[in-house]
């Protein structure tokens, strides 16, 4: 006796629908990030590097300033250098004229010395005398040390000082001393020293144009004149 085998269920229309349906879980594509992708392209560029950093900087701010001091400082150190130089120079050329006009007086002094202490008035104008003969021989000597032109100058007053105004006082001692009012007045015909005038003239221009040398050195530097 035979067994009869059961049929295999036929399928449904809903299930062979599924099976050719294809899978709703698909492999998505790879993600492309549009915002975080960076290219060569539109990457932003670095700063620069100098080599300096802020400190580097600050350091170089302050050197620059202690230059500008530094020569700021030169500058007014070199105006006053200047103002004393000169002022200097036109005292010591004033004293100079004034022994000049010191020794002139020489003549005056001696003929007008007391007639009754001979000896006394020689001593003493003696004295007077060789102190002013020291004087003229210490400018003379500072003169060619200051410069040329001064010397030159100088040295033709001196030296017509001393011929003219020592022969004045050499005629001056074998007169006799004045022991009167009116002998005291000594016209220009006994003691005439005129011809001084123009070595005078010529020693005040040369101390003239040679501090007028200093004042343009001053403008060349630009130093306001006081």
């Amino acid at each position: 006796m035979s067994t009869a085998t059961a049929p295999a269920p036929r399928p449904s229309v809903h299930a062979v629908g599924a099976a050719l349906t294809p899978h709703a879980t698909l492999t998505a594509p790879p993600h492309t990030a549009h915002a975080s992708t960076v290219t060569p392209s539109s990457a932003p560029s670095a700063a620069p590097v100098t080599g300096h950093s802020v400190p580097d900087l600050l350091l170089a701010l302050l050197l620059s300033g202690a230059v500008v001091a530094a020569i700021v400082n030169i500058v007014l150190t070199r105006r006053k250098s200047l103002e004393d130089e000169r002022a200097r120079i036109r005292t010591t050329c004033a004293e100079a004229f004034e022994t000049v006009a010191a020794y002139k007086e020489s003549p005056y002094a001696i003929r007008r010395r007391r007639h009754d202490s001979p000896g006394e008035e020689r001593a003493r104008l003696s004295d007077e005398l060789r102190r002013v003969q020291a004087r003229l021989s210490y400018f003379t000597a500072w003169m060619r040390w200051e410069g040329a032109t001064l010397a030159a100058a100088f040295d033709d007053l001196v030296s017509n000082l001393r011929r003219v105004a020592g022969k004045a006082c050499h005629d001056a001692w074998l007169a006799a001393a004045a022991d009167s009012d009116h002998a005291m007045n000594i016209p220009p015909n006994v003691v005439n020293l005129s011809e001084l005038a123009q070595f005078e003239d010529a020693y005040i221009t040369a101390v003239k144009t040679y501090l007028d040398q200093i004042i343009k050195t001053r403008r060349i530097l630009k130093f306001p004149r006081r």
